[in-house]
Parts: structure tokens; sequence; C-alpha cells
């Protein structure tokens, strides 16, 4: 067995449904290289897959030798060797070895369970045996990290955190259940539900202010435009309607991580994706709510991410020294490898 004495460097590859970020990354945890590209998930998988293979043997080539190993994290159902499934972008039982033309060891991982991993070993987790890490963006996943490994369950399904019902009598969700934490709570949906809301108000002619609350140099073009960040900061300038939307995610929040507290005791909730950027309008008020909900027991500390849009990435490249037979590689990591010159 290889130990992380190895001084070569692997591929890693994280795709995602909108851009694939990769790069070439060291046993010592040095990016020597990091590129994005955009996934063209608009034409098929057939196409992505093939963006994928390319994307990797450009990386492959722009580094010094050869590549020890391939990890590539992918959205949906995986295994170890195997793309199972993604309704986004539309792939069925796509071997790991078809997505990549290189003659090397691959390893694939579930997106967010790969985030996890990293954050596990060199981020906001590295101190914990036990944490949930949990992105916040166009969608909420979570990654289950126990005695420091990723969980995926029984059939790689776990994790959906997103589809736990938090209100039984609510909106309805894209996944078909009712009162979902992803339609209250992820980015897109505080942007969609504050539209909406808009909306509402304008068909029964009752005027809206909100567009009073920015300078005239800051204020956005039209309602479809907002994005969540935009709502959280309308809702902490004392807008009616960004504050309702909010205290709907954050209601809806600390009611899935009370449950998921009481279930598996995690040391840390480590929070990520897009959300994470509102900072203290989001992390003061769910830990303030998140304690209230727990009347016998300490609510774990709430923790922002380290890694941000590179955990992906870093956790690709772990998987890639295990691809290798290196499964001690980044046991000397550090957040500093985000200070190299080749990560934008």
């Amino acid at each position: 067995m290889r130990h992380s004495t190895h001084h070569g460097h692997v591929v890693a590859l994280d795709v995602g449904g909108t851009t694939m970020k990769g790069g070439l990354v060291s046993a010592t945890g040095q990016v020597l290289i990091a590129e994005r590209r955009p996934t063209p998930r608009a034409d098929g998988p057939l196409r992505v897959i093939e963006a994928i293979r390319a994307f990797t043997g450009e990386l492959a080539a722009a580094g010094p030798g050869t590549p020890a190993g391939v990890g590539i994290a992918v959205p949906g159902l995986v295994t170890a060797d195997t793309a199972v499934y993604s309704a986004n972008i539309g792939w069925k039982d796509v071997p790991a070895a078809d997505l990549t033309a290189l003659p090397l060891p691959v390893r694939l991982g579930h997106d967010v369970r790969t985030g996890g991993l990293a954050e596990s070993v060199l981020g906001a987790g590295r101190a914990e045996r036990d944490f949930l890490f949990l992105p916040i963006g166009t969608g909420i996943a979570g990654a289950v990290v126990i005695a420091g490994e990723p969980y995926g369950g029984s059939s790689s399904r776990g994790g959906e955190i997103g589809h736990v019902p938090v209100f039984p009598a609510g909106e309805r969700c894209a996944c078909g259940q009712t009162g979902c934490l992803e339609t209250y709570a992820s980015a897109a949906s505080v942007a969609r539900r504050y539209t909406e809301r808009l909306s509402r108000a304008t068909s029964l002619h009752q005027p809206a202010a909100t567009w009073d609350a920015y300078p005239a140099a800051q204020s956005p073009m039209a309602p479809e435009t907002m994005t969540a960040e935009q709502v959280v900061d309308l809702a902490m300038r004392g807008d009616p309607d960004a504050a309702a939307v909010w205290d709907d995610a954050l209601e809806a929040l600390s009611i899935a991580l009370a449950s998921y507290t009481l279930l598996l005791d995690p040391a840390a909730i480590v929070i990520g994706g897009g959300l994470a950027e509102a900072g203290e309008a989001l992390f003061e008020p769910l830990a303030e709510r998140l304690t209230a909900r727990l009347a016998f027991r300490t609510a774990p500390p709430l923790r922002r991410a380290a890694l941000g849009v590179h955990a992906g990435m870093l956790g690709a490249a772990l998987l890639g020294w295990q691809a290798a037979g290196v499964p001690d590689a980044g046991s000397t990591w550090t957040v500093d490898v985000l200070r190299s010159p080749s990560v934008p």
C-alpha cells in the first residue's frame, strides 16, 4: 500500500448542474491547476459525459507528468464506481470508466457527500468525528458525516434533509411531497416565494413599498430578478414581505435541524452554499431558534463551511488519491490550499 509520501498529483473534478470545477491536486494538498468549464446539461447526458471526459483529459495534459488517479464528484445517486442516476443531468448507470478516457484508477462520489468529506478532512468539521454538512443553494442536501466518513445509507440515498417535511400542510415540493424544507429554505425558494408574494400583492392592488428599501443605484430591475441575498437584505431593512419569507425559511431550518440533532446527536452543523453568505442574518436567529426547540439538551454549534465553492473539487481530489491507493492523503492538508495562486 502506498502512503501520502507520494509526490505526484491527481485529477479532481466536481460536476455541478451549471459548472464543472476541476483541478490537479498533489498528495500534500497543493492545488497545481484549477479550472472551470460549463456543464452542457441542456445538450443531454451524452454531451455531459463527453465534456467530463474532455475536461479530465485537458487537466491531465496540463500537469507535470502522469496523474496517479482521478476523483469525480457527481450529483444524484452514485456509488464508488457508477453514476447510478441523476435527474438534473439525465444519465443512468454510467460506469466511472466512461467518465474519463485516462487509463487511471477512478473513484466517484456524491457531490454533497464529497464536499462533506473535504470539510471533514481539512475544513470546518476537521475537529469533529460526527457532524452534518448542510450546503444551502439552489436546493438543499446534506452530508451525514459519522466517525469521520460521509454516510450514504443502505442505497446511497442518505442525507436528503432538503426533503424532510417541515410543514405537513404546506406547499407542494417539486419532488412530489408536501412541505419539504427545500421548498421554504433553499436560496431558490426564498427568492421564488418572495417574488410570488409580491405578485399576489400586485394582483390585489396592494401598494408595494419594497423597492423604496433600496437606494436608487441598487434597486433591482424587477421582482423576477431578485436573489435570496437581496431578499435577506430587504428583510434586515424591515421589509414586511421579505421578513415573512425569511422567517418561514428560518423556522423550516430550525425544525429540520432540531429533528436531525435529536436523532443523530451531531457535534456540529456546518452550513455552506450561497445562503451561508447571509452571515449573521442566518446564523444568529437560526441558532436561537434551534436552541429554543431543544428543551432538554444543548444545541450543537452552527459553523460556516470553510471551503466554499471549492469543497467539491478538493473532496474529489481526496477520492482521486483513494483511487490511487493513498487512503491517508489529506491528513496533513490545511485550508491554506485555498491560498494557492492556482485557486480562482
